[in-house]
């Protein structure tokens, strides 16, 4: 992480230290020189898919900046490409935005508003003898560009008169030209070392419907051209973007340069967030929806914003995950460890801790009366006494996990097993008499005696057990589809088969049907999370969980191997 640690002396005793990452101290740099006299930022999608977990950091470091600077920041949607953006996507991105918290005034801005005075910033370099109509194919300028070691060759057009280059680009915008036949290119240095500035195109044809403005313009500008523009009129100071930006920063500069803007925002680059075996491309998500491996952008396996508020987890889990991440220069990768360590850090404070058997088995307390109901209180969050307590109803017929039975257990295997006696967690001392089977061979029914003496809370000293199980009364359950997720693609096999296509992981999707939950979660409203006893976190499944029929999400298991180094 590129920090580094500046001791503020708030008088002769007391010293804090207070780390600031490489940004910081460019916009600190700034203030102090009057560079700026305010910090303005902004998160400019382009709409035309999902946001993933890679742009919450983007969103979270613009909106933190400009909240630490007291300054503003800009949800602007740089809608300049009609061929790929929709409203739906435009309508996804704002909630996801709304979802982490970041606080855009609830103003939103659009690149495409801007398209008049883009048109008139292009008209301004053609007067200075700095943009020039091109008749030049798309594989044609290529080809004159050059390579890495070669100069680019000068278009025949570049030298056109500027009378003759306002002409022209007034009938590109008249509609007189069909696609692809004429573009308008800066004239900057076929010969320059930076391939973007060896006349990069500026404004295509485009004979196309815009979600924003409709049939008004079939002109386009080139996100280039555009990016620095948009920057300019919001009044953005510091323009925070990832690295592969980092070569068109010159082009930048030279578009905010040219067009005399008086406070020029400046570009700064910081390195993207990539997690491992995970898929944020869009054409492999669009594959996995259109086969309909996923059921959606907002498939709980996906790491999309909305895939991860639907699978359960929280914006603050999220900021958190973000700030352990850090700001630097160099690219790395992070284990998704990482962030189900941050959602588990979250919730275990947060939430209340139920009692979910998945894969039940029926036991039947003998001597317990029939049609007796108790109810013990419990602790909500034995971790947390604020969140209070609840009334659980014990009944004689109850269900467990199939994996708490064995019929022939292996050495310290001290759940249920014939003869021996367990804790049924808040509840009573039980002892395992007897079993029913099936005509297969199955278990399916464990029949027990329980000591009343053992009650929970009673203070019994008389014996000890070593096994504690879950359970919850037959009588009373909530009955719900839950879902168990792991990564989509196979992790020990790499993300990609050797002939490009997503290497799938058949058990990313395990779906668990009559799974019995204690009745206290029978009101729990979409997006509403429990810890399960001993078997991970869960979340009421926004998309498909209904009064009728819950399904729960599990957000994730309760252990991992991961520790912040």
């Amino acid at each position: 992480m590129e920090n580094k640690d500046i001791v503020l002396e708030e008088n002769k005793e007391e010293k804090t230290t207070v780390s600031k990452n490489f940004i910081e101290m460019i916009i600190d740099k700034d203030l102090a020189e009057g560079t700026y006299d305010h910090v303005q930022t902004r998160f400019p999608p382009e709409p035309n898919g999902y946001l993933h977990i890679g742009h919450a950091k983007s969103i979270l470091l613009n909106s933190g900046l400009a909240k630490e600077y007291n300054g503003k920041f800009n949800l602007r949607f740089d809608d300049t490409n009609p061929t790929k953006e929709k409203t739906e996507f435009v309508e996804s991105i704002r909630a996801d935005v709304d979802w982490l918290g970041a606080d855009y005034r609830d103003e939103v801005f659009f690149a495409s508003n801007y398209f008049e005075q883009m048109y008139e910033a292009a008209v301004k370099l053609i007067r200075k003898g700095k943009a020039y109509v091109c008749d030049l194919s798309a594989e044609e300028i290529r080809e004159y560009r050059g390579t890495l070691t070669e100069a680019g060759k000068e278009s025949p057009y570049r030298n056109r008169s500027v009378e003759e280059n306002l002409k022209l680009f007034e009938e590109m915008k008249e509609g007189k030209y069909e696609d692809g036949t004429k573009v308008l290119r800066a004239r900057i240095d076929m010969a320059s070392p930076n391939m973007n500035m060896r006349d990069p195109v500026i404004y295509r044809v485009a004979h196309m419907h815009h979600h924003n403005t409709g049939d008004k313009w079939c002109i386009y500008p080139m996100y280039d051209f555009a990016h620095p523009i948009e920057d300019a009129i919001e009044g953005v100071t510091h323009s925070i973007c990832t690295l592969e930006f980092e070569d068109h920063r010159p082009l930048y500069e030279w578009v905010v340069r040219e067009l005399e803007y008086p406070q020029p925002p400046k570009q700064i680059e910081f390195a993207k967030l990539y997690l491992t075996n995970v898929i944020t491309g869009k054409r492999y998500i669009k594959k996995l929806v259109e086969d309909g491996i996923v059921d959606g952008w907002d498939d709980p396996r996906l790491v999309s914003l909305s895939a991860l508020r639907r699978r359960g987890f929280t914006p603050e889990s999220i900021r958190m995950f973000v700030e352990l991440c850090g700001v630097s220069k160099s690219n790395s990768s992070v284990d998704y460890a990482m962030l189900e360590y941050c959602i588990r850090e979250d919730l275990k404070l947060k939430r209340s801790r139920v009692m979910a058997v998945l894969d039940p088995i029926k036991l039947i307390i003998d001597n317990y009366p029939e049609d007796q109901v108790e109810y013990f209180e419990v602790m909500n969050n034995q971790e947390n006494e604020e969140l209070g307590t609840r009334k659980v109803p014990f009944s004689r017929e109850l269900y467990i996990e199939r994996e708490d039975f064995m019929e022939e257990p292996p050495k310290k295997y001290f759940r249920l097993f014939p003869g021996n006696e367990v804790r049924l967690m808040n509840a009573y001392f039980v002892k395992c008499e007897s079993f029913v089977k099936d005509e297969n061979g199955n278990v399916t029914e464990i029949h027990c005696t329980y000591d009343p003496e053992t009650r929970s809370g009673s203070g019994f000293t008389g014996r000890k057990v070593k096994g504690t199980i879950h359970w919850v009364s037959a009588a009373h359950t909530v009955e719900a589809e839950v879902r168990l997720y792991e990564n989509i693609v196979d992790e020990e096999k790499g993300k990609l088969n050797e002939d490009g296509s997503l290497n799938l992981n058949p058990n990313s999707l395990t779906v668990l049907e009559k799974c019995y939950i204690e009745p206290s979660v029978q009101d729990a409203q979409a997006y509403d999370s429990f810890q399960f006893v001993r078997n991970g976190y869960f979340c009421v499944d926004a998309k498909d969980s209904s009064k009728e029929h819950p399904v729960f999400n599990r957000i994730v298991s309760l252990k991992s191997s991961f520790k912040l180094k």
